[in-house]
């Protein structure tokens, strides 16, 4: 018998990455601005280059949010406070372009007839496998784990030199759509002028890719061989010059790094920036939480399911399920337990998952997804398990 092989590549990025400063600023605002009117339409993003941040979008509110000393505080917190690592959160230059939402697309959000209809058309899709415990796909949770040891031993100076930017890649090698090893391992680090390649090297293999491989391996199921991987650090030789003096950024720029690093398809709705009345967040959260919830029931091995919405329509107007071949049961059943079970309507989605909270800052670093050690990312409950299995069971004997 053939086996098939593959190698599955994704890609994390650190706090201070270009464009991650920009989906944390974002979402630093919608937090603020959440805590004070949870009726707030948001739309704001941000973009960085060398010594500035320009804020554009749209904002609807009856609050007063000081988003100059929001953008000052979230970049001091990533790291960026002095000039000498390319960026001061101090002394850097702030523009303010944000107007109101317009009033075409508030009548069809905010209806007459009390309703929410949907914020935009468009497609989202949400996705779940059953190779971890997170019900997330490998390479993309390793990638970000990476990216968060990364941080981490800059911060707390278990390695001394780093700054804030950074990027971590990782391959898995399938063998019959198992995972058996990892391939390759891609770091990127900013570091201090002097920091010497051969140590940035050692350091970050036995620090950060060793510690972080070994801690996956044993929380798999499965065996994972995870010596004898390919190593890259720095490929380049040298990455003093990073963050917005390097390369500038914006949000929703990484919306792969934020879903499933590729496993699954991507509408093109960035999530960072937007209140969660926008479909293109609270829409692709609901079908996280249904994928996570589909596969813990054990009707499919991973799924991907697609949503699509009308501009000021309050219903969604199509469900697609896709099982890879991996389900227990006919697609079509699971898709009417789905329908049965999940309001996918934006209010229906808003109420269930809870999300007129100021939760939405830390989604914007190391995914939205495969995050269920954190009780504020309600999209990864598995609380619908029995409902999904009791509905199966009523379409199936009575149609």
């Amino acid at each position: 018998m053939n086996t098939t092989q593959r190698l599955v590549t994704a890609e994390s990025v650190t706090e201070g990455h270009p464009d991650k400063i920009c989906d944390q600023v974002s979402d630093a605002i919608v937090d603020d601005i959440l805590r004070r009117d949870v009726h707030a339409r948001v739309a704001v993003e941000a973009v960085v280059t060398t010594g500035q941040v320009h804020l554009i979008g749209e904002l609807s509110t009856s609050a007063y949010s000081d988003v100059s000393q929001i953008v000052r505080k979230t970049l001091a917190k990533i790291g960026y406070n002095s000039s000498e690592i390319g960026f001061d959160a101090r002394s850097c230059g702030v523009l303010i372009s944000i107007g109101e939402q317009s009033p075409d697309i508030k009548q069809g959000v905010d209806r007459s007839d009390g309703k929410l209809g949907a914020s935009d058309q468009g497609v989202m899709f949400g996705y779940a496998t059953d190779e971890t415990s997170e019900l997330f796909p490998l390479s993309a949770l390793v990638a970000h784990k990476l990216a968060q040891r990364l941080a981490q031993v800059r911060k707390d100076n278990i390695i001394s030199g780093l700054r804030p930017d950074g990027k971590t890649q990782v391959t898995v090698k399938y063998v019959d759509d198992v995972a058996m090893s990892v391939d390759a391992v891609v770091v990127s680090t900013q570091h201090d002028e002097g920091k010497q390649l051969d140590d940035i090297k050692r350091e970050v293999k036995e620090l950060v890719v060793d510690f972080v491989l070994e801690e996956v391996a044993r929380g798999l199921e499965y065996p994972l061989q995870v010596r004898g991987y390919r190593l890259f650090v720095n490929p380049t030789g040298k990455f003093v010059t990073g963050g917005p003096q390097a390369d500038a950024g914006l949000t929703g720029r990484k919306i792969i790094v934020d879903t499933y690093g590729g496993a699954a398809r991507h509408g093109g709705g960035c999530f960072s920036g937007k209140d969660p009345s926008k479909v293109d967040r609270c829409a692709a959260y609901a079908l996280r939480h249904v994928a996570k919830n589909v596969v813990a029931a054990r009707l499919a091995r991973k799924i991907e399911l697609q949503v699509a919405y009308a501009i000021g329509v309050v219903e969604p107007i199509s469900l697609c399920v896709d099982t890879f071949g991996t389900s227990t049961i006919d697609e079509q059943v699971i898709a009417k337990a789905v329908e049965k079970v999940f309001d996918l309507r934006p209010a229906g989605i808003i109420k269930e998952l809870d999300l007129l909270r100021p939760i939405y800052e830390k989604t914007a670093t190391y995914g939205h997804f495969g995050r269920g050690d954190d009780s504020d990312f309600t999209w990864e409950r598995t609380d619908k398990v029995e409902d999904l299995k009791a509905a199966v069971k009523e379409i199936l004997t009575h149609g």
